[in-house]
């Protein structure tokens, strides 16, 4: 329902402002969008938040608001370290990508030629030797969602399964929902199932693997997957749920345990904006070169399987990024989303402008209700990401 009205409104708002906003300098645009961040930042029971607008290659905005930890009267800035969540994903596809060009992969290889053990999940549709590396970066494997195939929400129970063998013994309680290749359904568990393969090729573990072929390349010093080393604690952001206007504090650090390679980054925005303006190809080129061959990473950018289409955008999935095309105007972003204990953040690019905009806050409503996110994110389609 809240996804519908998003979508409404903002299709509503960007066709009468498309040509308006031809008139709007890119300054304008900006001091808009922060004006009205900051403005709905304290109603929206928000701790704590950044907002970056990157343009050519450059930090053309920047705005942190609030507390990274409030325990400490500790400020968000420009070195917060924040968690990423489910945009994790993008590294780990870029990181199967990379096998890819080099030969040891392929996106047609099925899933059990990797990890045998996944035939002992139910498949109505067909054998699992129908299931692709392809369909399960773009969550169109007929995976569940959620990691467990049964939970209940309770605080005793682990935040993810701890390792593989756990996975591997809840696989005859799993079953493929739909013919694969046919639809979209968001998956987790087929992003762990990348993740292992990944190991399986390279021989180490999915986080050291992404940290040597990607964060170092790109400078990242400040990024890790889980447990935050010492030196970077003072950086480190709490997050919140937010009950009834009651404040409860989730803690600095929490084990993605199994699914690391679906949800496990930290970073600050000073090494994200470095990943995304590679995303965007703007920089050292010839650096970008070394780590993913530019028209492997803007074929990853195809539509591989219809999302939605409703009042005037086509939402469409790609080889591990979402794509969305306003028909009237011809916009065309591409991005993700990021939603893991209270953290939440999403990104997306202008390719036409060598743009991009980030955002992202340590705190939620515990009814996961996120009408802050959705503004923000309305007022960003049809301002910021246009110019």
């Amino acid at each position: 329902m809240i996804k519908n009205v998003f979508y409404a409104f903002i299709s509503f708002v960007f066709i009468l402002n498309a040509h308006a906003q031809d008139n709007v300098s890119v300054a304008d645009a900006w001091d808009h969008v922060s004006d009205v961040m900051k403005k709905d930042f304290v109603t929206s029971e928000t701790v704590g938040g950044s907002l970056y607008y990157l343009r050519d290659g450059k930090t053309y905005g920047a705005l942190s608001l609030g507390f990274a930890d409030l325990k400490t009267k500790r400020k968000v800035d420009e070195n917060t370290i924040f968690h990423w969540a489910s945009i994790t994903k993008t590294f780990t596809e870029i990181a199967l990508m990379q096998l890819v060009e080099e030969g040891k992969v392929k996106l047609s290889d099925p899933i059990i030629k990797y990890l045998p053990e996944l035939k002992k999940v139910h498949n109505p549709y067909g054998p699992m030797e129908d299931i692709t590396l392809q369909m399960l970066i773009s969550h169109s494997s007929g995976f569940r969602d959620g990691s467990w195939p049964w939970t209940s929400g309770e605080d005793w129970m682990p935040f993810e399964p701890t390792n593989w063998q756990q996975i591997v013994a809840m696989l005859p309680y799993m079953k493929i929902n739909f013919k694969p290749g046919s639809q979209y359904q968001y998956s987790n568990p087929a992003l762990i199932f990348i993740g292992k393969v990944i190991e399986q090729i390279a021989g180490e573990d999915i986080e050291i693997y992404i940290h040597k072929n990607i964060l170092l390349p790109l400078g990242m010093h400040h990024s890790y997957f889980d447990t935050t080393p010492r030196h970077l604690l003072k950086y480190r952001s709490n997050n919140y749920f937010v009950v009834d206007g009651v404040i409860d504090e989730q803690g600095l650090d929490f084990d993605t345990g199994i699914t690391t390679s679906n949800g496990g980054l930290n970073s600050p925005l000073t090494d994200m904006s470095k990943y995304f303006n590679f995303l965007l190809g703007v920089g050292d080129k010839q650096l970008y070169e070394g780590i993913i061959k530019r028209k492997t990473l803007e074929n990853m950018w195809k539509p591989v399987v219809p999302i939605d289409d409703n009042d005037g955008w086509v939402e469409q999935m790609s080889n591990g990024f979402f794509l969305y095309d306003h028909k009237a105007s011809k916009a065309h972003y591409i991005g993700h989303t990021g939603s893991q204990a209270a953290y939440y953040s999403f990104f997306y690019l202008n390719p036409k402008t060598n743009s991009a905009v980030i955002m992202v806050t340590n705190s939620r409503p515990k009814t996961t209700e996120r009408k802050y996110i959705y503004s923000m994110r309305k007022l960003i389609f049809d301002t910021l990401l246009y110019k």
